[in-house]
């Protein structure tokens, strides 16, 4: 199981909490912004300072571009927009407008700690560099500005009249806005705690679901199944994977997840075993990082298919490129003990992380799989198209078979047969469905695969959306 790179949703795609909690914050401070901006841009226009007065209006603009973005549903935009202007606004202010004077002190830059709380939840799922950084700079900023009681004396410095009322105002304003940030913080914590329980019930007390999506070849026939994981909450219904997964991979659930959907694959199997129509499919199940990295991975996988009974060439094991990235030897060498047992392997996502023939060549694997980040762009990214023909031609050169993932379309699976692709996975053939479902499809209550080309099951705008989460 992979950790899809969605925003978490609900399972009817709506916003989590955390989302909304933060799309307010957004809306309230970026009318926040444009409401002080409007004021001082109005009192600088009156005084005279039509440079200032200008430079209010283009944060003015900016906020409402913010707010605009919110709406669209561009939430990291959003944030990282306003943010920026935060923290040239504060900064200015403090550094020019507010310059300390024995009568009065700095009070500008306290707006710098509020908003380093704030930014700690605005860019908490952007990249480790923003995610600490933004706060870092409004910390470090206000750091510099609290320590020093130096300013440049320009013509735009506020007259201690002005600026002694603000010392109260300010700091009030810090005050409430550091107490919403960190009440937001605790109520996330709470829920993320509270989540962390509710996945583990549902563990133990049969929520859990096994999805398949079919695999398919060259003429349309079914070759097996990739074993997706669902949650189907008694209140809430079915979860996103886009939400539970990392839940479950923050909470150290994954390899207790990873064992169950292991159990279940290798049970269907042995159910698969004892029908002809079925006995030759093989069922791929997603591995993740942790799950791989556990010392006893190698002696559950054997004790699973041991107790199941089945063929262990049946089963599939599929791996990320992040599961590669730590210790590649000890990597091979639990890949190798598997293989010995006659257990299959795929790379998933190939071309998306650490991709390196050195390794490649290392790894005892029997397919690549081309990601649906090409297969979605290749008819009309020429660049795409050529990692596709590359993924195709390298699994050829070294005996693998390969499969595309993400096929939505008559015109990708056409152009990927062109290359020599052998297999496919995606709505053009079936959502990932129910066990009996997809069973009904071998058994001949679904019509071959083939012709519904000119009919995906899923239309362009709902497949864009689902298509993220398909193989979690």
């Amino acid at each position: 199981m992979k950790a899809p790179a969605v925003p978490a949703s609900d399972s009817t795609g709506a916003p989590s909490l955390h989302e909304r909690r933060v799309r307010r914050m957004l809306l309230l401070g970026s009318g926040l912004t444009a409401v002080f901006c409007v004021g001082w841009g109005t009192f600088f226009a009156l005084h005279g300072n039509r440079a200032i007065a200008a430079l209010d209006l283009v944060c003015i603009l900016l906020s409402a571009l913010t707010f605009h973005l919110v709406q669209r549903g561009r939430i990291r935009q959003a944030a990282r927009l306003l943010s920026g202007v935060l923290y040239g606004v504060m900064t200015f202010n403090a550094a020019y407008l507010d310059v300390p004077s024995l009568g009065v002190p700095r009070s500008a830059h306290a707006f710098l700690l509020g908003y380093a709380v704030v930014a700690v939840l605005l860019m908490r799922d952007e990249p480790p560099w923003l995610r600490h950084g933004v706060p870092l700079l409004f910390l470090c900023t206000y750091a510099v500005l609290a320590s020093s009681n130096a300013g440049p004396q320009t013509a735009f410095m506020l007259p201690d009249s002005v600026r002694a009322p603000g010392v109260w105002i300010n700091h009030g304003f810090v005050v409430a806005l550091v107490y919403g940030a960190l009440w937001i913080i605790q109520a996330d914590v709470a829920q993320r705690n509270g989540q962390g329980r509710e996945l583990e019930r549902a563990l133990l007390q049969g929520e859990l679901l096994l999805y398949l999506q079919p695999q398919v070849g060259e003429d349309g026939r079914i070759l097996g199944a990739e074993a997706l994981l669902r949650w189907q909450h008694p209140q809430r219904g079915m979860v996103s994977p886009g939400e539970f997964i990392p839940l479950a991979e923050r909470s150290g659930l994954m390899p207790a997840l990873g064992d169950w959907v292991l159990r279940t694959a290798c049970l269907r199997l042995a159910a698969w075993r004892l029908d002809a129509r079925t006995a030759g499919l093989q069922l791929a199940v997603n591995v993740s990082a942790s799950q791989f990295t556990q010392p006893d991975f190698v002696a559950r996988v054997l004790a699973r298919v041991a107790e199941a009974g089945i063929d262990p060439s049946m089963l599939k094991l599929e791996l990320t490129e992040s599961v590669l990235a730590d210790d590649l030897d000890a990597v091979v060498a639990k890949m190798a003990v598997l293989k010995a047992h006659g257990i299959g392997f795929s790379l998933d996502d190939f071309g998306t992380g650490f991709s390196s023939l050195s390794y490649l060549r290392r790894l005892p694997l029997d397919q690549l799989k081309i990601d649906q980040s090409f297969v979605r762009n290749m008819l009309a990214s020429p660049n795409d198209a050529a990692i596709a023909q590359t993924v195709v031609a390298l699994g050829r050169t070294l005996g693998l078979q390969v499969i595309a993932e993400g096929v939505e379309t008559d015109e990708q699976r056409s152009f990927l047969c062109e290359m020599g692709c052998e297999a496919f996975q995606g709505y053009l053939f079936s959502r990932p469905v129910p066990p009996a479902e997809f069973e009904a499809q071998l058994h001949g209550a679904w019509r071959p695969l083939v012709p519904l080309a000119s009919t995906p099951l899923a239309g362009p705008a709902e497949g864009a959306r689902d298509r993220q989460i398909e193989h979690t």
